[in-house]
């Protein structure tokens, strides 16, 4: 079992940490509070690598 902290978790996931505090919010990965500060488990990644990137998507170009 490797812990890591919400900055850790959000460079491997490619997110910002408030991203990840934000998704440990809404149940979506599963942390400990430690002196004020997330400790995740790394396999709680495993659950949200799926999870899509911030943002609109891209356009597909109509040109025909």
């Amino acid at each position: 079992m490797k812990l890591m902290s919400a900055k850790a978790a959000a460079e491997k996931l490619g997110v910002s940490d408030r991203r990840i505090r934000a998704m440990i919010k809404e149940g979506k990965i599963k942390a400990v509070n430690v002196g004020g500060g997330y400790v995740i488990e790394e396999s709680e990644l495993e659950n949200v690598k799926t999870y899509g990137k911030a943002g609109r998507p891209i356009k597909k170009n109509s040109s025909s």
